[in-house]
């Protein structure tokens, strides 16, 4: 599914207009980004939540020459699903 197929479907289960839709889709996603960004978790019972997560620097190979690289630590965004939404998945 599309941004746009998305943005259709939230118009469509809400009555908004399209434009409205998209709208709120855009703000959903920056204050999510936002408070990811923070360093916040965002939950959002029965769906899931949102987090940061550290990873640790490590080594790695690149793969075409088989050098050893040492690979930074950084942060990474991560999701772990509800219960709700995994039942409805595994329907």
């Amino acid at each position: 599914m599309t941004k746009t197929e998305f943005v259709d479907k939230v118009a469509a289960e809400s009555g908004l207009t399209k434009k409205q839709a998209e709208e709120s889709v855009k703000a959903m996603l920056k204050v999510l980004t936002d408070a990811m960004a923070d360093g916040d978790k965002v939950s959002f019972p029965g769906f899931g939540s949102f987090e940061v997560r550290e990873r640790a620097a490590r080594d790695g190979k690149n793969p075409r020459t088989g050098e050893a690289v040492q690979i930074a630590a950084c942060k990474t965004p991560a999701f772990k699903a509800g219960k709700s939404l995994k039942d409805a998945v595994n329907k």
